[in-house]
């Protein structure tokens, strides 16, 4: 029991503690590091057509020996602004901070304090006639010519590094580089918005994230300014995106709850299929001539740009020759191997501290073995990636892996995944999809694209009807699956378009222990056991099955054969879990809804979003099926 003497005896305690406490020195500002040991300088560097191009250095004061130049462009600005204001952290991580090289962040054309006129995703041209021919490589040669001339105390060696869009930068930038850029790392670089980056998922426009992403991301108007304060945010009026997004109807109307008009929002309502407004932007297309050592960097939980570091390795691979072309895949959301241990995801935990780890022992001494003539302990592999499951690093001499079989699962009778392909004259499962009530993507309510959504459990949607839901017996051994997945589905439908999305699920067995170790839990806490975790899952949108560039209609109850690729995992399904695959026909409001009447689907009428019965076959002549690569 608390007495008023116990509570007296507490507060004198306090008061004797309080000057104590009053003496201490207040703790350092964030930047103190960098003030201490780096001179800021800005400059405006010239392009060969005249623009100039704000740019911000951080040089070490020590100019006792020379230093790399680590070169980061960005259209999210270059802030702080001023030479008295310090960034907090330099470079990819405080392992380049406190070794010693040359910062260099710079503003990229026609964004904030840059001059010129902002392009997204600029094209590449890859013939250039004039001085006026300008792109993201020439900006880039452009950039680092200016830098090693001019910068004091620099050894004419570049590495170049970015996060999403400034990894699109990277690769753009890597394309007939300058002699001195030795070291590219473009990580989670945007290489194909509408081939499975962040705007088009085989059709299916990735409806939250891109609505989010604008309603901040806006255009600039006039010339060169800071970024602008106060600026006016979109008035949600709900926490539940589901609820919104629905209440949107037909996605052209998201322009409406926009502060002011957004020319890059409209892009994404404009081009709905593979034009050549998108050919055009595909960076990857011309991933050859590149000399610098590259290191491609990916995440398999990446919500935005998975496909990115996957398709630009390949890209590059064919050309690569001597050069050094490696690839790191970990257990990772958008670009968190830059920050904070990696040690979950989600309700998944790794057991070790996977983004320290790849910080210290794989991007540092990349950088350091190129630009300081470093030898590491150990030289990288082609490919390091995390295999989830065992929650292992493995390295590999090619990517996909040699002596991968591909192994092929069939969607069987009564639910059943099985590697029998069927015998049947007939077979199909049937649901009916209504995109008034379209299957949400959790199973709780969030306002937009939850960032570590492919890690989510998938029992809730395995209860809905128009969610079929096929499983393997207990596996006897484990499952061991490195490379993409392809899909094979024959469907029909009532209507004359449709959405099919095909998850690949770990189902986790009766006994798994709870996320936070065993013994009593919260009452709300998630049950691993039985958990369907979600490994890989992607939609399709039905009328783009012949071809991305020219939509097609279904003929109402006419099979049709629908084919695609999901990207790459690298995961190990233990003995004693199963094998799921679970299909369905819309994932809202991660993909906007398909009102399953062929048309343009941003513009299409209320009343035009109807409710279909669609099959998917599994006999003999069609058997629907997923194909992995599995390793013994």
């Amino acid at each position: 029991m608390i007495t008023r003497r116990s509570l007296f005896a507490l507060a004198l305690a306090a008061c004797l503690i309080a000057p104590a406490r009053a003496q201490q020195p207040p703790a350092a500002p964030e930047d103190a590091y960098a003030r201490e040991h780096y001179t800021k300088f800005e400059y405006e560097i010239p392009m060969r057509d005249g623009a100039k191009l704000f740019t911000a250095v951080y040089v070490p004061k020590d100019r006792s020996t020379t230093y790399p130049i680590m070169l980061n462009r960005t259209p999210y600005s270059v802030g702080p602004y001023g030479v008295d204001n310090y960034r907090a952290a330099l470079g990819p991580s405080d392992h380049f901070m406190k070794d010693g090289f040359i910062f260099v962040y710079q503003d990229v054309r026609g964004r904030y304090m840059s001059e010129g006129t902002w392009v997204e995703v600029r094209p590449h041209k890859a013939q250039k006639s004039t001085k006026a021919d300008t792109d993201e490589s020439t900006d880039t040669y452009d950039t680092i010519d200016w830098l090693v001339k001019h910068l004091p105390a620099n050894n004419g060696r570049v590495g170049m590094w970015g996060i999403s869009y400034p990894g699109f930068y990277v690769a753009a930038g890597m394309i007939d580089a300058h002699p001195a850029l030795k070291a590219a790392s473009p990580q989670a670089p945007v290489t194909d918005y509408y081939l499975g980056d962040d705007a088009f998922h085989n059709g299916a426009f990735m409806l939250a994230a891109n609505y989010g992403f604008y309603s901040a991301f806006v255009e600039r108007k006039g010339g060169p300014a800071r970024p602008p304060q106060g600026r006016t945010a979109i008035d949600w009026g709900t926490p539940d995106g589901y609820d919104f997004y629905l209440k949107m109807g037909p996605i052209v109307n998201g322009a409406q709850r926009y502060p002011a008009p957004n020319p890059y929002w409209q892009i994404n309502i404009d081009h709905t299929s593979y034009d050549d407004f998108w050919k055009a932007r595909s960076i990857w297309r011309h991933a050859s001539n590149i000399t610098p050592a590259v290191m491609t960097v990916g995440g398999w939980f990446d919500a935005e740009d998975l496909q990115g570091p996957l398709r630009l390795y390949r890209a590059m691979e064919p050309t690569s020759g001597g050069r050094t072309n490696v690839l790191v895949m970990g257990p990772w959301t958008h670009g968190s191997w830059s920050r904070g241990d990696g040690d979950r995801v989600g309700n998944l935990r790794f057991g070790s501290k996977t983004s320290a780890f790849y910080r210290e022992h794989i991007e540092f001494p990349f950088f350091t073995s190129v630009l300081k003539d470093r030898a590491p302990k150990a030289p990288l592999p082609e490919a390091y990636v995390f295999e989830t499951g065992t929650n292992e690093w493995a390295r590999y001499d090619t990517w996909p892996p040699k002596h991968a079989t591909p192994t092929t699962f069939h969607l069987g009778p009564k639910g059943t995944l099985t590697a029998s392909a069927p015998t049947t004259s007939a077979g199909f499962d049937e649901y009916v999809s209504d995109p008034n009530k379209p299957v949400p993507y959790v199973g709780y309510v969030t306002m937009g694209m939850r960032a570590d959504y492919m890690t989510e459990d998938q029992r809730f949607a395995a209860t809905r009807p128009d969610v079929l839901v096929y499983e393997t017996p207990v596996l006897d051994n484990d499952l061991r699956v490195t490379g993409p997945i392809d899909v094979t589905l024959h469907v029909s439908t009532t209507g004359t378009d449709a959405d099919f999305v095909v998850k690949v699920i770990d189902v986790y067995p009766n006994d798994f222990p709870s996320a936070d170790g065993p013994g009593p839990q919260p009452a709300n806490a998630v049950r691993m056991a039985t958990y369907q975790q979600l490994v890989r899952g992607e939609p399709f949108r039905g009328k783009f099955r012949k071809s991305f560039e020219t939509p097609e209609p279904f003929t109402p109850g006419t099979p049709a054969t629908i084919t695609f690729t999901m990207p790459d995992v690298a995961h190990v399904f233990r003995k004693g879990h199963k094998l799921m695959v679970q299909i369905q026909s819309s994932w809202f409001p991660l993909t906007d809804r398909n009102p399953q009447t062929f048309g343009h689907i941003p513009s299409t009428k209320p009343e035009d979003f109807k409710a279909q019965t669609h099959r998917v076959y599994r006999d003999a002549a069609r058997p629907s099926a997923i194909t992995l690569r599995v390793r013994p």
